[in-house]
């Protein structure tokens, strides 16, 4: 039987390494895919998994309620998305966009992909990207978590530091300006 997040988060901040090693497997690709989404750049999202996982390690005994680990670590990790984009602020440069090649790899197989749909999709996720931008934060976030990571709003407000009713607002609010910014790609 597996062992629950509580267990997880006891034995690590006792030193089990293993306990981490298991902590990792189970919410890496989740937390990188989070970091993905709010960053848009693979490293820089590498950068902030490898840096959550390591906040965990150090600071595991510190955390209140065990059972809330999940929470805390994508807490965490918001936390440190939030410190990249600022950064990006800063620097005077924007991140180059790749242009969707016509193959794509599968297994050990290449499919050919239509080229006019595949700039197609690259344009529409290219509009999407930028009305995700134009959001402001906390709508962004609360949109990526309930429509990417399918989060019940309970959740959504643990991890945001919010009540269920200012998600639900939130959630309102992306949702619509999203629907008016991509009416075109409907």
């Amino acid at each position: 039987m597996e062992p629950t997040d509580a267990d997880l988060a006891a034995c690590i901040a006792a030193g089990d390494a293993d306990a981490f090693e298991r902590l990792v497997r189970r919410y890496s690709d989740a937390v990188l895919g989070m970091a993905l989404r709010m960053l848009g750049d693979r490293a820089e999202a590498e950068d902030v998994v490898q840096d959550v996982f390591v906040t965990v390690w150090r600071r595991a005994g510190e955390l209140v309620a065990p059972a809330a680990l999940r929470t805390w670590l994508f807490q965490v990790a918001r936390r440190n998305c939030l410190i990249v984009l600022r950064r990006r602020r800063t620097r005077r440069t924007d991140p180059v966009e790749t242009v969707p090649e016509n193959r794509t790899a599968v297994g050990a197989a290449v499919l050919v992909v239509d080229p006019q749909r595949a700039v197609e999709a690259g344009a529409g996720m290219l509009a999407l990207r930028r009305a995700l931008a134009g959001l402001p934060t906390r709508q962004r976030d609360v949109w990526l978590l309930a429509e990417v990571d399918g989060l019940s709003y309970v959740e959504i407000g643990r991890r945001v530091g919010a009540g269920e009713q200012a998600v639900r607002g939130r959630l309102s609010r992306a949702r619509a300006t999203l629907a008016d910014q991509m009416r075109a790609w409907r």
